[in-house]
C-alpha cells in the first residue's frame, strides 16, 4: 500500500510524532551544534518544508526536511564548502532578514530503520522535489551524506564522489538515488558538518577509548576523527557531496 504523504503545515499536530520517529544516525552525528541550533526550527518556522509518510496504520515511517534560501544573494552564488552547516545558517539568516529565497536545500531524508531498503528514501526525495516545485522553485540542492562512505573512511571524498558503476550511475547507494531522481554531482563540501567534543564525550558517543593521538576510525564516520589527548579533545569534520536537482 502506498504511504500517505503530508506536510506539517497541513497537519501540525503530527510534529512530535514526526520528530520522535526512530532513526539510524550514529550518536556523534547528532552532536553538531549548528544542526542542534537549527534543525528543530524547520518544523516550527518552515512546516511546509517538512514532509512525512504514514503507513496504513497511521504510523510515521519516513520524513524529509528541506529549507529555502537565497543561493544567489550577494556574496554567495556558489554552494558552500561548509555544506550542510552553512546552508542552515544561510536559510535561517535569510528568513530572519526577510530575504527572498531562490533555492531549496535538502536537509535530511530519514526512514524508519525497520523499513530501510524498501524505496521510501526515493519516495521522500521525489516528494521533496515536488514540494519545491509547488512552491515555485526551479532547483533543489543537496549536501548528500554518502551512505556507504563510512566503509572507506580513508578514501578521499573527491575520489569517492566521482566513482561510478558500468551503467554510469554513482557507485554509492544514496548518491545513486539522487542521480536516478535527476540530480548531478556538482562539487564536494569538505567541511559540511563539524563535531568537536572532549575525550570523555567521544568515549560516551562511541564506546571507544580515545586515548591515542591521531586519526581514529569510528563506526559510521565518513572520515577518521582527529584525536588530541594532550589537549583533551577530538574533532570530526564530515565531508558531503553537493548534488543539484534541476526541476
Amino acid at each position: 500500500m502506498e504511504p500517505k504523504l503530508s506536510s506539517l503545515a497541513e497537519r501540525p499536530e503530527m510534529r512530535e510524532r514526526v520528530l520522535g520517529m526512530a532513526n539510524s544516525w550514529p550518536e556523534f552525528v547528532t552532536q553538531d551544534p549548528v544542526g542542534n541550533a537549527h534543525y528543530g526550527r524547520i518544523s516550527d518556522e518552515l512546516p511546509e518544508y517538512v514532509l512525512f509518510a504514514e503507513d496504513e496504520r497511521g504510523e510515521v515511517v519516513a520524513h524529509a526536511h528541506s529549507v529555502p534560501f537565497a543561493l544567489h544573494a550577494e556574496g554567495r552564488g556558489e554552494l558552500p564548502a561548509r555544506g550542510w552547516d552553512e546552508m542552515l545558517v544561510w536559510a535561517f539568516g535569510d528568513l530572519r532578514r526577510g530575504v527572498r529565497p531562490d533555492t531549496v536545500g535538502a536537509v535530511s531524508v530519514v526512514v524508519d530503520p525497520r523499513l530501510q531498503g524498501r524505496g521510501l528514501s526515493a519516495l521522500m526525495l521525489s516528494a521533496m522535489r515536488d514540494n519545491a516545485r509547488a512552491h515555485g522553485f526551479s532547483e533543489v540542492v543537496a549536501p548528500v551524506r554518502p551512505s556507504a562512505k563510512h566503509l572507506e573512511p580513508h578514501t578521499p571524498i573527491e575520489e569517492y564522489a566521482r566513482r561510478v558503476r558500468p551503467d554510469g550511475l554513482p557507485a554509492d547507494p544514496w548518491l545513486r538515488v539522487h542521480a536516478r531522481a535527476g540530480a548531478a554531482v556538482h562539487a564536494v563540501a569538505p567541511a559540511s558538518m563539524t563535531v568537536a567534543g572532549s575525550l570523555e564525550q567521544w568515549r560516551h558517543w562511541t564506546g571507544l577509548p580515545f586515548d591515542t593521538r591521531g586519526d581514529i576510525e569510528v563506526p559510521g564516520a565518513l572520515v577518521p576523527v582527529r584525536c588530541e589527548p594532550e589537549r583533551g579533545y577530538a574533532v570530526y569534520v564530515e565531508p558531503n557531496v553537493w548534488m543539484r536537482h534541476a526541476l
